[in-house]
């Protein structure tokens, strides 16, 4: 089973990922949806929406953050998965609430469940070099 903070992590990504193809869809609203789709879950989507906002708020930071970890990687080559997957991890490593190996893990675990075969070594080596720039690790 699955803890609860892994779930909403893995919600906030789909939270994102629509937020991303519908055009900014507000964050409010995408997760109602999603819980229609999935069942709400207010210890799961609480958080998740509190991250995907937090994200959404920080995104274009996150962005210039993520592309100069991202040796020779523009934003816009990295897979829409892939790049919220990075976003939310940085943001949480910003954050500093959970330890950064926990926050790289988990983006990792992400990474294998939703991403491509690469992009969980992609993932691991962005976020360690961000992790490090931030003197989390």
């Amino acid at each position: 089973m699955l803890r609860a903070e892994t779930k909403a992590r893995a919600r906030a990504l789909q939270m994102l990922y629509a937020w991303e193809l519908t055009g900014n869809l507000p964050i409010s609203e995408t997760a109602t949806r999603l819980a229609r789709l999935t069942g709400p879950d207010p210890l799961v989507f609480d958080r998740a929406e509190a991250l995907a906002t937090g994200v959404v708020e920080a995104a274009e930071s996150l962005d210039r953050e993520t592309e100069a970890a991202a040796d020779n990687w523009r934003l816009s080559r990295i897979g829409t998965v892939e790049r919220n997957i990075l976003r939310l991890a940085t943001y949480e490593l910003r954050l500093g609430e959970e330890p950064p190996k926990v926050v790289i893990n988990e983006a990792v675990q992400l990474a294998h469940w939703f991403a491509g075969a690469k992009a969980p070594a992609f993932i691991n080596g962005v976020l360690d070099r961000i992790a490090h720039s931030l003197g989390r690790l």
